[in-house]
Formats: C-alpha cells, sequence, structure tokens
C-alpha cells in the first residue's frame, strides 16, 4: 500500500478543497461567501482523508477567506453556500462591514509595503533610458509609432497615449466627452484631454 502524500502548502490545500468542492471554493473568478461553520462541515466530509489534517484545514480556511476575492464577494446580502454549493444563509450587514474593513487594511498594507521598497530601492523604479531614444543623436523628431485615435471608436478602458510636452505617456480612458477625453495616467493622476494629445 502506497502511503499517501500529505499536503503541507496552503496554496495546495485550497487547490486540492477547489477539486473536491467546485461548488464551495474557487481558484478563480468571483468567490462565494462561506457557510457560518463550515470548518466543522470540512472537518467531518475530510476526517478519513489522510492528505489534510484539521489543523491544515483550519490555516488553509484562514489564507481563501482572507484573499482579496473572497472579501469582495462579501456584499451585504449575498447568499452563502455550502460544500455542495447550495444555499447556506445570507451575509448580514455587520459581517459584510468586516469584510469591507479587512479588505481596505489588506490593500493598505499592500500599498504601504510598495511604497517602503520603492523607498528603499529608489533605483529600480527609473525606467532605463532607451538606446535608441531621440535624445541620444540629439534631434527631436516625431515618433513614427504615434497614430491619432478616433474618438468615434474610443472606448472606456481602451489603452492610449497621451502627448504631453516632448513625451508620450500611457493612459485608460475613463470617459468621451464631445471632444474632451478623461483618462487616467500610470501614475494614478486623472486629466481631461482633446483628440489631439490622443494617439494609439
Amino acid at each position: 500500500m502506497t502511503e499517501v502524500q500529505k499536503l503541507t502548502n496552503n496554496k495546495e490545500i485550497i487547490a486540492y478543497l477547489a477539486e473536491k468542492f467546485p461548488r464551495c471554493f474557487f481558484l478563480e473568478g468571483e468567490a462565494r461567501p462561506l457557510k457560518i461553520g463550515i470548518f466543522q462541515d470540512l472537518a467531518e466530509a475530510l476526517a478519513d482523508d489522510e492528505k489534510v489534517s484539521k489543523t491544515q484545514l483550519r490555516q488553509a480556511l484562514r489564507l481563501y477567506t482572507a484573499g482579496w476575492r473572497y472579501l469582495y464577494a462579501c456584499k451585504e446580502g449575498a447568499e452563502r453556500v455550502d460544500l455542495q454549493g447550495n444555499p447556506a444563509g445570507v451575509l448580514e450587514k455587520e459581517h459584510a462591514e468586516h469584510a469591507a474593513q479587512k479588505l481596505a487594511e489588506s490593500k493598505a498594507k499592500v500599498a504601504e509595503k510598495r511604497a517602503a521598497e520603492r523607498a528603499a530601492n529608489p533605483k529600480t523604479n527609473k525606467k532605463p533610458a532607451r538606446p535608441n531614444s531621440n535624445k541620444a543623436n540629439g534631434k527631436k523628431t516625431n515618433r513614427p509609432n504615434l497614430v491619432a485615435v478616433d474618438l468615434a471608436t474610443l472606448t472606456q478602458g481602451a489603452t492610449v497615449k497621451v502627448k504631453a510636452g516632448n513625451s508620450t505617456k500611457r493612459a485608460v480612458v475613463l470617459e468621451v466627452v464631445k471632444d474632451n477625453v478623461r483618462v487616467e495616467l500610470e501614475n494614478g493622476l486623472t486629466i481631461s484631454v482633446t483628440a489631439e494629445r490622443l494617439f494609439a
């Protein structure tokens, strides 16, 4: 009899749960809020499963329910599901508020960590100069890769280039209002620009 390989990695355990209970656990796309007391159900359902222990199950469940996808799904009135994906109660306001708070805290931590990494490695932020950039040969020429954008075909979420001075910056279209387009630049700045400053 071959010995069963125990799962020790939380992500492996979550993948295993998604395989065993595909209507309850999701690895991608939108997650669904879990039934209150689902750990007990899991522990019973996997009592004879040698791949996972109760301790590991608890840790993996904690990781799964702390994930951003899961917290996003925890909206007031959302339907909770049991292991088979059957309705198992509705998410109450206090639970939805708790999830929203957790999500905000988690996002703030990530932003803080990124800011700290940027402060610690300022060199990594600077984009390397392009060897064939126009500045290198002293000539200011219009780059041939700039193609004018047709406002009629521009849609929300489209990626465009915005001409600012002598440089162009990548941006995402937020909305098109008559001859003006509101875009969000890579640095998070939102500006309104006219069609002649937009390129594909």
